[in-house]
């Protein structure tokens, strides 16, 4: 589990693809504490270290992570939010980011308000479905808050600290970023649809 609270900006060194899916090598800070089979969300994806040494990590991306994901669309040089597993000794600062990305976004604009900068993210009905007004979503990994909602996008607003601190201060209109939303909405949705259209007695 995760919390969207991005520990470093990484950097992809090297990435292999083929038939089986894809290999990265990603630097990083953070590689002294990353241990063999250790999670750790790229851009808010969920992937398992293969390699460890204090320069970075290796980690591998199957297929069906790269047709629901952009991790695909990565090359050497692209920076990626990186975050750790939670430990349960540990605040939960954001909020239950489990790092399953649920599919992908396109951003559409981009406008500086005050310190801070809105982005406005188009999603696909199916996903839009579970944001609701001043709840969470995690893009690229990253915990925020919807600050408006419209039929077809959500908007955020990123302070200065996200802008520093994590890839989506370079956010441009039409960058793809991945998306997690609440997973609490998904089970909701799943624990009531037998009785969805059903009449109370």
């Amino acid at each position: 589990m995760f919390t969207g609270l991005v520990q470093d900006i990484g950097s992809v060194e090297s990435v292999e693809g083929g038939a089986d899916g894809a290999r990265l090598r990603i630097a990083t800070r953070l590689g002294s504490e990353i241990g063999l089979g250790d999670s750790v969300a790229v851009n808010g994806v969920c992937l398992t270290a293969t390699e460890a040494d204090e320069r970075g990590f290796a980690t591998e991306a199957m297929n069906q992570t790269l047709e629901v994901t952009v991790i695909g669309a990565l090359e050497a040089g692209a920076r990626v939010n990186l975050e750790l597993a939670t430990r349960a000794d540990e605040r939960l600062g954001g909020h239950i980011v489990q790092g399953h990305a649920d599919g992908s976004g396109r951003v559409l604009e981009v406008a500086e308000d005050g310190f801070a900068r809105r982005v406005r993210v188009e999603l696909p009905p199916a996903l839009l479905r579970y944001v609701v007004d001043k709840g969470s979503v995690a893009l690229n990994g990253v915990s925020l808050t919807v600050a408006t909602l419209g039929d077809t996008w959500v908007e955020v607003s990123l302070i200065p600290e996200t802008l520093e601190r994590t890839n989506l201060g370079d956010a441009a209109p039409g960058d793809p970023l991945n998306v997690e939303v609440d997973v609490v909405a998904k089970y909701v949705e799943r624990l009531l649809s037998p009785f969805a259209g059903k009449e109370q007695a």
